[in-house]
């Protein structure tokens, strides 16, 4: 077995030792009562005469009443979805993961590196202060990724904003593994969204025939290999990403507008396209039902000059002015 075997082994997640907060709760409400007691009949011994027996009671009674109290800091309090990570003089005591009252051993220390209390200004000027306390929450969280530029396939920048929705499931990975597991996350969120944006487009081409992942077209695809590409980056932090989520996506703005001119310009030949197909539909049918009807014969010349001032007036953007002839046809 190789050192990092060992350390896997050493610190994989267990319960600490642990008895009922109720019961050492009693048991010290009963040791802060006997060294009232002794103080007080100490006190009335040395005032009788027998000091030395006063004084055994007296020092006894302080010795208590000061042991009662150190005994007080090893009472734990958790609520549902919180756990703490045990420390005994730097070495892993264990994990307690179950809501309730403890009491633990008064030396161990609480360890939530996650926790630290620092305080950050984003953009927009705000302070965001995080942290107090040695508890580990393991309730779904939300991470709020800001909104970054990366490339896309083509080199094109877009900008991409993301939410993931992760919990804590290894309390000792989370602690031990990795110096901030918040901090980590953020980070590792960064990195595997430029992986996965770099590899697809955000939009096919207009000249491009064969069918692709894109950004836009393809939006939950990239979220399932977003997330599978970022729970294999924080499995040893003892993460679990359970969804993510394109939130926000956009050409940036240094191309925006060009990207916004291209796609006018797709949907006006789009249309157009659309408008002579169904104008050339048109012109057929009429000279087909004026062709089995009889109405009018019309030689080839003439067909040709109906069809072109049809197509004029179903595929122009402009109402068309009719002109009256009240002459010979020919």
């Amino acid at each position: 077995m190789d050192n990092t075997q060992k350390t896997v082994n050493k610190y994989a997640e267990r319960a600490a030792k642990s008895k009922s907060g109720f019961a050492m709760l009693s048991l010290i409400l009963l040791l802060f009562l006997v060294s009232v007691l002794a103080i007080v009949f100490g006190g009335i011994l040395l005032d009788g005469g027998a000091t030395a027996l006063g004084a055994v009671l007296l020092v006894s009674g302080i010795l208590l009443v000061c042991g009662a109290v150190f005994l007080c800091c090893g009472f734990k309090v958790l609520g549902p979805n919180e756990a703490v990570v045990l420390t005994l003089f730097g070495k892993y005591y264990g994990t307690i993961k179950a809501d309730g009252f403890y009491w633990v051993n008064p030396f161990c220390a609480c360890i939530n590196p996650g926790n630290s209390r620092t305080v950050t200004t984003n953009a927009n000027g705000t302070t965001i202060t995080s942290g107090g306390g040695g508890k580990i929450s393991l309730k779904t969280m939300t991470l709020n990724n800001e909104k970054q530029t990366v490339n896309d396939e083509r080199g094109n920048p877009i900008l991409i904003d993301t939410v993931v929705i992760w919990r804590v499931v290894d309390t000792t990975k989370a602690v031990f593994n990795v110096q901030n597991y918040r901090t980590f996350l953020s980070i590792q969120c960064d990195s595997a969204t430029r992986n996965i944006a770099r590899r697809y487009p955000y939009d096919l081409m207009e000249d491009s025939d064969v069918p692709e992942k894109t950004l836009r077209g393809s939006s939950q695809e990239i979220a399932d290999m977003l997330r599978e590409d970022l729970q294999n980056r924080v499995v040893d932090a003892g993460l679990e990403i359970m969804e993510v989520r394109i939130r926000q996506l956009a050409y940036a703005p240094e191309i925006a507008a060009a990207m916004l001119q291209r796609q006018q310009a797709e949907a006006v030949v789009a249309a157009r396209k659309k408008i002579v197909e169904g104008a050339v539909g048109m012109v057929e049918m009429a000279l087909e039902q004026l062709k089995e009807d009889n109405v009018v014969a019309l030689d080839e010349e003439r067909k040709a000059q109906m069809v072109s001032n049809l197509l004029v007036v179903l595929c122009g953007s402009k109402d068309a002015q009719p002109i009256v002839n009240s002459g010979s046809l020919y």
